[in-house]
């Protein structure tokens, strides 16, 4: 573990690692404060970018856009009213109502401090939990990995919220039917190509995501022609008050920013559940927790209901790398995204990378420490032209998304059929995403695809074609059991009555 430790201290501190952290926060803060361009946009924006560079720096350039991103899209949900990502929008509950009073400022401050807090002690849990867990799946065989990526799938299923679940089944079952297109690993066979040699090598992981992600994004953009009110112009080019939080304030809330920490990092661990299930959970928590006096002002600019999501969403972040790195199951849609570039680069996450790729591991990790620093020197002198940066036409934006997403898949393949494939699969994604089906699990389904099929392949050939691997081995029953109660639980609080407020 030192010796991993010390080699991806070594990684971080190269000067273009450095470099890359600084670039990724400042990326990532902008993308996020712009409402729409969530993480997943952001980071498949990247993948392009990073296939020039080493694994672990473009990692590192990865991992400092995604909690770039849910550290900026506070500015937007505090300032507008309008979430630069859904992990923020809790923050909005009553971030809006202080920047209404004329406290922009202190919210602004507040959500920054409570970022930092939130990123950094989930940091020091990942450098505990990380080992602790990579050393309990050395013991996992291919029966509990196809049981382990079941459980991922069914995860994001199960927190597509009320009303949702059925759809994201669906979009699941979609990905996994197109991970299966092109020639088939082991017999060698060529499965749903319709005789097209473009297809033999399969769909390209980079034009799923940008398709579905960065491209369909414009689109919607685009369809729905928003205007910036002038409430919104007021706000963001008027007086933001004070950046000043009282010693009393702190006090009032670093009990909240403990909690929120810990509740949110163990949540990022849960595949599937991610930031914004973490956000509502810290939010939901510290309002029943509050005092009477105290809990009627939620919803109408209280500190603590600033603080519990926007500390809980960026320590859910760190949260979400222990399965990615660790167990090799994304934590999130966004870490699905990475984990598509790790196989990209022909490095497989999971207990083999903690030995064969210390370096990754421990550079990614180390890097967080440096990224939350640099987020919190970015933002506090920044936070009065930050808010200022909102105001970017969309005119300007929209243009350059489609530039990025096409011209970054096309330099990868150099084949006009992929930039044709991709505007069919940003059209579906468009015209699916207007009926509320989530892109998220479409895409899990088709990273996670192939190493399912690879993995129940290896289990039934060792137990002789039976399936009775899956209840004769200890771990796969109880993740199987784990899955079965995932399916069952939006099922029961759909039929359970909701309680009048």
């Amino acid at each position: 573990m030192l010796e991993g430790i010390l080699a991806g201290l070594s990684t971080t501190f190269l000067p273009i690692n450095l470099f890359l952290v600084l670039v990724g926060c400042f990326a990532g803060t902008f993308i996020g404060m712009l409402p729409g361009l969530g993480p997943i946009s952001a980071i498949a924006l990247m993948i392009p970018i990073t296939y020039g560079f080493e694994p672990a720096s473009g990692m590192i350039l990865m991992a400092g856009v995604y909690y770039g991103a849910i550290f900026g899209g506070s500015t937007s949900s505090i300032l507008l009213n309008a979430p630069g990502v859904a992990g923020t929008v809790a923050t909005a509950f009553d971030g809006y109502p202080l920047a209404q009073q004329g406290k922009a400022g202190k919210a602004l401050a507040l959500a920054a401090y409570s970022s930092f807090s939130g990123g950094t002690i989930a940091a020091v849990f990942l450098l505990i939990a990380a080992p602790a867990l990579a050393s309990v799946s050395l013991s996992f065989q291919s029966s509990d990995y196809f049981a382990l990526m079941v459980l991922g799938l069914t995860a994001v299923s199960a927190f597509a919220g009320k009303g949702g679940f059925l759809k994201a089944i669906m979009m699941t079952v979609l990905g996994l039917m197109l991970s299966t297109v092109g020639t088939d690993a082991s017999a060698g066979i060529q499965r749903f190509t319709f005789g097209r040699v473009d297809l033999i090598d399969g769909i390209s992981f980079l034009l799923l995501a940008m398709a579905t992600f960065a491209l369909s994004e414009a689109l919607m953009v685009i369809l729905k022609r928003t205007k910036i009110s002038k409430k919104a112009q007021q706000a963001t080019h008027g007086n933001l008050g004070s950046l000043k939080v009282s010693r009393q304030e702190f006090k009032g809330i670093a009990p909240t920013i403990a909690r929120s920490s810990v509740l949110g990092f163990f949540v990022g661990v849960l595949p599937g559940a991610g930031a914004t299930i973490a956000s509502f959970l810290a939010y939901g928590m510290e309002r029943n927790l509050a005092k009477v006096q105290h809990k009627a002002q939620f919803g109408k600019g209280s500190l603590k209901g600033l603080v519990a999501p926007e500390t809980a969403n960026n320590a859910a972040c760190s949260g979400s790398f222990v399965p990615l790195l660790t167990l090799g199951i994304p934590g999130s849609g966004t870490t699905a995204v990475m984990l598509g570039a790790l196989l990209s680069y022909g490095i497989q996450p999971g207990p083999r990378l903690f030995v064969e790729q210390p370096q990754v591991f421990w550079s990614v990790i180390i890097s967080m420490y440096i990224g939350n620093i640099i987020l919190l020197i970015l933002n506090l002198p920044l936070i009065p032209y930050i808010a200022k940066l909102l105001m970017l036409p969309k005119q300007l934006l929209t243009p350059m998304i489609l530039f990025f997403s096409l011209i970054g898949v096309y330099l990868v393949s150099f084949n006009p059929f992929d930039i044709q494939m991709m505007i069919f699969f940003a059209i579906a994604a468009l015209l699916l995403r207007i009926l509320d089906f989530p892109m998220a699990p479409m895409l899990l389904g088709f990273v996670l695809g192939g190493m399912m099929e690879e993995n129940l392949r290896r289990a039934l050939l060792i137990n002789d074609g039976s399936f009775s691997f899956l209840w004769e081995r200890p771990i796969t029953l109880s993740i199987l059991i784990i899955i079965l109660l995932t399916i069952l639980a939006p099922v029961v609080s759909y039929f359970k009555p909701v309680a009048p407020d």
